[in-house]
């Protein structure tokens, strides 16, 4: 085993990491910690763009509505930090909800904005609110040069790079494609949740978004109608959204729309939510990307 990443409490401690290493850049991998090989991708790749890298494990409660699975998120912070033993991390920030959100202390609330009320948003209402609110918290305290994301949240990527020009921030935001089990299940740390007969059930999501990829080149009515007939014989999941976005607004395309867009697609296995996502171009040329 390598050397363990130094564990930071506090804002106090982790607000030093900029003055320790004046000169070096600065990487942040925000987390809300269960890691698992999808997380690693991440920071190995976080390692290539900064000589210091920090990873954040902090279960933000702002981004969970009422009834979600906020009590029940795995909280793993020991096994977590022992599999970045090898990763060459520098530091783990860890804070709890009262260092983050101290009281008496008015903390800068972020909005999502229209496009935080769609999709995600609109299933979860507080959600990406919450979660702006806390990647600009982590911004300020760390004062990272670049943050790296992950593909799978498109949604989530969308709304920080639209905060990052809103408010004039320095950061740079890098993007990681989404890492797959071998069945094509994105990884996620709510994967745990499922029991082998849910698991099973969840192939229906990559199975959907390779149908979708399938029938790209015969434009958008026909790859939304392959999706949506994956979903249709796989009944147990219940499907909260499957559409095609153009990733410069986040908005539902056309049907006679051609060009690039994000596949987005929401379901609830058993009790566990997942969510995925795939780039591809719709039109003469999807079969081809």
């Amino acid at each position: 085993m390598g050397a363990l990443p130094k564990v930071l409490h506090t804002v106090r401690e982790a607000r030093q990491i900029r003055h320790a290493h004046d000169g070096h850049r600065i990487a942040l991998v925000p987390t809300m910690g269960a890691l698992h090989a999808g997380h690693l991708e991440l920071i190995r790749h976080a390692r290539t763009l900064a000589e210091v890298v920090v990873v954040s494990i902090f279960v933000n409660p702002l981004q969970f509505g009422v009834g979600e699975d906020f009590e029940r998120y795995p909280r793993t912070l020991e096994a977590d930090v022992s599999l970045l033993a090898d990763e060459g991390i520098d530091y783990v920030f860890a804070p709890d909800a009262a260092e983050m959100y101290p009281e008496g202390v008015e903390i800068l609330a972020m909005h999502a904005g229209p496009v935080g009320a769609t999709f995600e948003g609109a299933a979860r209402p507080t959600h990406f609110d919450g979660m702006l609110t806390v990647v600009a918290r982590l911004f300020d305290i760390v004062g990272p040069h670049v943050a790296v994301f992950g593909q799978k949240d498109a949604q989530q990527v969308f709304l920080v790079r639209q905060m990052i020009a809103e408010q004039g921030l320095t950061v740079e935001l890098d993007i990681v494609r989404t890492v797959r089990e071998q069945d094509g299940l994105a990884l996620s740390s709510r994967n745990r949740f499922l029991d082998a007969n849910q698991r099973a059930l969840a192939h229906v999501m990559p199975e959907a978004l390779a149908a979708i990829t399938l029938n790209a080149s015969h434009g958008a009515t026909a790859a939304r109608a392959a999706g949506l007939h994956v979903f249709a014989n796989a009944p147990l999941a219940r499907l909260d959204y499957l559409d095609l976005v153009d990733p410069h607004t986040f908005e539902a395309v056309s049907d006679d729309f051609q060009g690039p867009v994000t596949a987005v697609i929401a379901a609830v296995i058993g009790a566990t939510r997942l969510i995925d996502t795939d780039n591809l171009y719709l039109g003469a040329n999807g079969a081809d990307t």
